[in-house]
């Protein structure tokens, strides 16, 4: 549909509405020489509001708007194992796309509460802290709260390297979402997936801090559907890492800014916290599947403040947290872990015997006694 548009305001483009456009509908923006896409993120009476996947430099009133009549969908495979995809969905590992006719939205399904299962088993981090004292359970939600200079990017390589089931017959992959990254924190990622072998059960979606924001809310959707696939399609154990869950609620800020919406706490839009639990709940263990999705979002809190909306709002939708400390950094300790503000809700669903260890939950006691004394 041509000459429908009545404005174009950086990524923003304001067009007529022309009848039967959804929310969230994917858009075709043509001109003589350029095309790009664009999602529908808000439908009015008169006009719709569609944000640009790309750059609208080139682009006037005159552009060719086409509207396909579906929400973004992306191929799933087992081929995405061992895949780097940027926050389109698009490969940048040199390797051909994803060629499936099996489409899933990136936006999931709810889980049906009577479907899901309570976690009760554990995943082995690598990391001695958080297996002893924070241990990480199967379809659990569980967050590392870190601050600006620490050094969380070095423990979530680590852990994503490290990080297993037990069990021999056990799948295991890593779904990991970056979020915002500096190009020389992408490099750092990259080059340790790939000296160190983990990227071969890893599946990547990497989005830079000079990528469009809009894909700052695609890119956790992405990988979370992949997640999903992975685990209740192909009955694997899947541990979604996501960083930095900061980065996208600024990009959630902004787009809410851009439609002057009513701020929140913060600036942040008002429904900042059913737009988190829409990622954080999907993880979980569910019925008739053999394998587990479980979260590891990492946030960088601003100011170190732990009672920022970010954290705060994500503490109330997730089961517990790791909390790294910056007094413990500046003596030397690695990984910074701060036990006693620290918290893993599920820890005593998923150890013990046939689990860990028979002593595991005596020994954790321990460790907080003796913790709280020193």
């Amino acid at each position: 549909m041509e000459n429908i548009i009545k404005e174009i305001s950086g990524s923003l483009i304001f067009a007529e509405n022309v009848g039967n456009v959804g929310l969230d509908e994917i858009v075709k923006i043509s001109s003589d020489t350029e095309e790009i896409y664009g999602r529908v993120i808000e439908v009015g009476k008169e006009y719709i509001l569609i944000q640009a996947l790309g750059s609208t430099y080139g682009f006037d009133k005159n552009a060719k708007v086409e509207f396909t009549g579906s929400t973004f969908k992306i191929p799933v495979s087992d081929e995405v194992l061992g895949r780097i995809f940027n926050g389109r969905f698009e490969p940048i590992d040199g390797l051909p796309k994803i060629l499936s006719e099996d489409k899933r939205d990136i936006n999931g399904s709810p889980i049906n509460p009577r479907a899901r299962i309570y976690p009760n088993n554990f995943i082995q981090s690598g990391i001695s802290a958080i297996d002893a004292c924070l241990p990480l359970i199967r379809g659990q939600k569980l967050p590392i709260f870190s601050e600006s200079g620490l050094p969380h990017n070095r423990l979530l390589a680590q852990i994503a390297r490290q990080a297993t089931v037990l069990g021999k017959e056990e799948e295991f992959a890593i779904v990991f979402a970056a979020i915002g990254l500096k190009s020389d924190e992408a490099r750092f990622f990259m080059n340790d997936f790939r000296n160190t072998g983990a990227l071969e059960r890893s599946v990547v979606i990497l989005n830079l801090a000079n990528d469009p924001s809009i894909e700052r809310l695609l890119t956790p959707r992405i990988a979370l559907t992949i997640a999903e696939y992975l685990a209740f399609d192909l009955n694997m154990h899947v541990l979604a890492i996501i960083t930095d869950i900061t980065n996208y609620c600024e990009a959630l800020r902004e787009m809410s800014v851009s439609r002057k919406e009513i701020p929140g706490k913060g600036g942040y839009p008002g429904y900042l916290y059913s737009d988190l639990a829409t990622l954080y709940e999907r993880a979980g263990i569910i019925r008739k599947s053999k394998g587990s999705l479980t979260q590891m979002p990492c946030l960088t809190m601003p100011g170190g403040d732990i009672h920022h909306p970010i954290p705060d709002l994500t503490g109330y939708i997730t089961e517990g947290q790791i909390i790294l400390d910056k007094d413990l950094y500046s003596r030397g300790i690695y990984p910074p872990i701060n036990i006693l503000p620290s918290l893993s809700r599920l820890a005593g669903k998923g150890i013990g015997k046939g689990k860990t260890r028979e002593d595991h939950k005596d020994i954790l006691d321990q460790l907080y006694d003796a913790y709280s004394k020193g």
